[in-house]
């Protein structure tokens, strides 16, 4: 009997990262999404294709999948996930509470000599996967039938263009925590399984999102369309470069990093993010943004930290303002900062409302001045 993958999320990500690593593994893939088109594309299809960009790309065909509508089918999917070996999810951090009464309703229905469920959390946030499980205890799951490994994933899935078939880098770094399982861990291919997690999170978080995010929404405050325009003009490339100065100071201090290492990821990021076969716009990348200036996030997470080691973070306070200026009807968060931003609040309120930081924080006045600008501007 073929082992089973339930994977939460037919996006980009679940169908070009993480579904092709679990076939790769042996696994047939039990896609889960709310979206009629994506779930009536995928069942009508039996096969798309996964192409790979870059030095070592490779064109994949991806079958052996099926998919289930886990709104309108959720005993389907309850099902699936008692008789399943693994649960992955690429669905977004916020999302991940709407899926926990459906992980219960799988654990339920395990049968008692079942091994654990493995469950892994494949999201663009730290702990994603303790942010499900937490869910999934407070809605009273037996939590005692699965093995909650957090994880980060790094791989950079441009804007498609319809169709199920997709286009991303052939980079990727998919590190997974091993201790949940106390030196039993599964084959999957892919995963590179470490023990302390956290330096890899913020290595990916504090370099790549970070850059990105930065490129984008200074292009765009200087009208500027794509990414790869952005870093092509010497001035942007030369605060971006400024903004992950300040983070990798903090990686190497923090986290033990060389710095010939971490500058070679940097130089490494910077090639990926500016590759001509993967065009993004500024727009795509910066949206979401009062997510991104959230206080554990890719700009106020390595800023607060740097500011209670007693150092500057002036360049990714920059990388700030140029996002609180981003204002785009094309994306509901960005109406929201607007919103936010003009409502005559103080500054101060929203330094806490929107970056979480309150006063008495080092960090608190140079948010104030950033706002403040903002507001006047």
């Amino acid at each position: 009997m073929t082992a089973t993958a339930v994977h939460f999320g037919a996006g980009n990500i679940g169908r070009g990262f993480v579904a092709p690593f679990l076939r790769e593994s042996g696994y047939e893939v039990v896609f889960a999404d709310v979206s009629d088109e994506l779930i009536g594309a995928l069942q009508a299809q039996s096969s798309y294709r996964v192409h790979e960009v870059g030095e070592g790309g490779r064109d994949l065909l991806i079958d052996g999948y099926r998919a289930v509508n886990s709104r309108e089918h959720p005993d389907d999917v309850i099902a699936e996930i008692a008789a399943a070996e693994i649960v992955t999810t690429a669905v977004g951090a916020r999302i991940l509470p709407y899926i926990a009464p459906l992980i219960v309703g799988g654990l339920a229905q395990r049968p008692a000599d079942a091994a654990p469920l493995v469950v892994i959390a494949c999201e663009n946030a730290i702990g994603g996967t303790d942010i499900l499980a937490a869910a999934v205890a407070e809605l009273g799951g037996a939590m005692e039938r699965a093995v909650w490994a957090n994880c980060a994933i790094d791989r950079i899935v441009p804007e498609q263009h319809g169709g199920l078939d997709v286009t991303l880098e052939a980079f990727w770094e998919w590190a997974v925590d091993r201790s949940p399982f106390g030196g039993d861990e599964p084959q999957i291919a892919g995963v590179h399984w470490v023990d302390d997690l956290e330096p890899y999170i913020e290595r990916k978080l504090f370099t790549v999102n970070t850059s990105h995010a930065a490129t984008a929404y200074l292009g765009y405050h200087r009208g500027i369309d794509t990414i790869a325009e952005a870093l092509a003009v010497p001035e942007v490339m030369a605060e971006v470069r400024a903004v992950l100065a300040e983070t990798s100071g903090l990686l190497v201090a923090k986290h033990g990093f060389s710095a010939q290492e971490q500058q070679a990821y940097v130089d490494t990021t910077l090639t990926r993010i500016t590759n001509p076969e993967l065009p993004d716009t500024c727009v795509r990348v910066g949206r979401a943004p009062l997510r991104k200036l959230s206080r554990h996030e890719r700009f106020v997470d390595p800023a607060a930290q740097l500011a209670e080691r007693g150092q500057d973070a002036w360049n990714l306070l920059t990388a700030i303002g140029a996002a609180l200026h981003f204002d785009t009807s094309e994306d509901p968060e960005a109406v929201e900062l607007q919103a936010k931003l003009a409502s005559g609040a103080d500054a101060s309120s929203l330094v806490a409302d929107i970056c979480g930081i309150e006063p008495g924080h080092p960090l608190h006045a140079g948010l104030i001045e950033v706002v403040e600008l903002r507001i006047q501007s």
